[in-house]
């Protein structure tokens, strides 16, 4: 186990699968932090500015498949074991969503990438709940083929070291064999939260949706009319063509074209439907690459209901 300094063991080693690779790391000496400690709430998320060394990291971790509880649980046991109070944890719906998300301190992408429709975040202090002496926030989100973990550490005293990450000899379980792309929305929508409309046909600057049919919306025109109090959520994504804001747009504009056609073509209540766009800040895979980049072209849909 290797530890920053002397003073640091208090802060044992956070323990992360041993196919975890940092993506990024930012360290400053005196910054000030805001750790929500609540979800989205009438406009905003609830937080606890501190003061001190914050140090600011990202992982991505080469196991698809798993639940961002499975990425979470084995970091919020250590975390316990530390002597850390938990004071908020949630999942992304009960977090509050987009809304949350986007509420709160998230690393840009590529380093850390986060599915709206399936995250956790954790807040824990150690000391006072009014003045903590230190705190963790963790954020996990997972893809079909990778998953990603935030941990940013603040402390209010200069010679306490943020916890240092090292390779576990027993990684994160692996669940059962599961295909790399949903396209089930019972499937997607119910045991995970989100479903990729992979076959729909858009291009590199384009809103237009192509004529079809698409599988993927008569099935999610099927799964709709099957379960009447089902929202979803449509999300669109861009490749890294472009600035961002252009992109946002896009992205915007192509989920509302999903939108229109559920609600035209197969006789959707709009009102079970929300469209937004992230652009290039949630990548699938690397923009270097054609295939990287068609894969970030996409359109997702994301379970709104809570129960």
């Amino acid at each position: 186990m290797i530890l920053a300094c002397a003073q640091a063991a208090s802060a044992a080693d956070l323990v992360l699968p041993s196919d975890a690779q940092m993506t990024v790391e930012r360290a400053t000496d005196l910054d000030s932090f805001a750790a929500p400690v609540a979800g989205f709430l009438d406009g905003t998320v609830p937080s606890q500015t501190l003061e001190g060394a914050v140090t600011r990291r990202a992982w991505r971790i080469g196991t698809g498949g798993l639940t961002p509880l499975q990425v979470m649980a084995p970091l919020r046991d250590q975390i316990d074991a530390l002597g850390y109070d938990i004071v908020f944890e949630c999942s992304s719906t009960a977090c509050g969503g987009f809304d949350f998300r986007f509420g709160i301190e998230v690393l840009p992408g590529p380093n850390m990438y986060v599915n709206i429709g399936s995250y956790r975040y954790l807040t824990a202090f150690k000391g006072p709940r009014s003045d903590p002496a230190e705190a963790l926030t963790v954020l996990t989100s997972v893809t079909a083929a990778s998953a990603y973990v935030q941990i940013i550490h603040t402390s209010t005293e200069a010679d306490v070291q943020p916890p240092i990450t090292t390779e576990t000899p027993s990684p994160v379980p692996t669940p059962p064999d599961r295909p790399t792309e949903v396209s089930d929305p019972e499937t997607g929508l119910l045991q995970r939260g989100f479903v990729v409309l992979r076959d729909l046909d858009f291009d590199t600057g384009t809103t237009a949706l192509g004529p079809g049919p698409f599988m993927s919306l008569e099935r999610m025109a099927e799964f709709l009319q099957a379960r009447p109090e089902m929202r979803i959520a449509l999300v669109g994504h861009t490749d890294t063509v472009g600035s961002l804001a252009p992109n946002i747009a896009l992205s915007r504009e192509r989920a509302r074209m999903v939108r229109a056609r559920l609600i035209d073509q197969y006789g959707i209540d709009p009102d079970r439907l929300e469209a937004e766009g992230m652009g290039y800040l949630a990548p699938l895979a690397s923009n270097r690459t054609a295939e990287g980049r068609d894969q970030n072209r996409r359109v997702e849909a994301i379970l709104l209901n809570t129960e």
